[in-house]
């Protein structure tokens, strides 16, 4: 098993029963105690839990560090491709539609159905990647300056192309989702690339798998009201629910 799958089964136990033993989670993984050990280590440096002796508890919300793409892409794998499905749903023909950077972006631009016919902008590589070639799908791409691991483009050049844009409908990615911090996420150029979105779409919508749930990463985007929905795989928690409810039926 990868470190990144075992990362990932570490967190979804920690899900289900707030406090996890080594010892389980050595029987669970197959592995040694010093190797579930190592892994908690890593992953309290990231923020994703607290180690507390025989075990570990989840970490209470707070900005951290975003994991890396590989951590991202394997990561509620199943949870992210319901979401793209979700967003699909929304497509209308001859739209013009932005889809954002990030893991559960590329799964909204795997579910884009071969029917749809209209234009998709994108700060991502990735999702570029996913859709040139569809029969019917202008694609536009942002330029600027490029990040590792999700290929998204940010800097001057990226806010200007989305100022001379008007799009019907937005996806964007999210670092965390939370009532009272709102929509936050991890890179600072990004936030302003999302900013820039919202203020000339007609509708934007929110991808947030039950993980970013009251997850509060380091720079804000927005508060929640000045979203029009969230779509997401499971209803959020009371504290992190907003106040209005976006998310799309299955």
């Amino acid at each position: 098993m990868l470190p990144a799958q075992r990362h990932q089964r570490i967190i979804e136990a920690l899900g289900r029963k707030g406090t996890v033993r080594t010892e389980d989670l050595a029987a669970l993984l197959g592995v040694s105690h010093e190797t579930v050990r190592r892994d908690l280590a890593l992953l309290e440096r990231r923020a994703l839990l607290v180690r507390v002796h025989g075990g570990a508890t989840p970490a209470p919300s707070g900005t951290g560090e975003e994991r890396s793409y590989l951590e991202r892409s394997t990561s509620q794998s199943e949870a992210k491709a319901v979401i793209g499905e979700l967003a699909a749903r929304l497509l209308r023909p001859g739209q013009t539609v932005i889809v954002d950077a990030g893991t559960t972006a590329v799964h909204v631009a795997r579910a884009v159905p071969p029917s749809f016919r209209g234009v998709v902008a994108t700060c991502s590589l990735l999702v570029a990647a996913e859709l040139a070639g569809r029969p019917g799908v202008e694609v536009l791409v942002a330029g600027g300056r490029v990040r590792q691991g999700d290929l998204a483009v940010s800097n001057a050049q990226t806010l200007g192309f989305f100022q001379d844009l008007r799009a019907d409908v937005a996806f964007l990615g999210s670092g965390g989702v939370d009532a009272e911090a709102g929509l936050t996420d991890y890179f600072l150029d990004e936030v302003a690339t999302k900013r820039v979105i919202l203020a000339g779409t007609a509708r934007t919508y929110v991808l947030a798998d039950s993980s970013k749930h009251g997850r509060v990463a380091a720079h804000r985007v927005c508060a929640l009201d000045g979203l029009s929905g969230l779509i997401t795989d499971e209803e959020p928690l009371p504290r992190s629910r907003p106040r209005w409810s976006g998310r799309v039926p299955r």
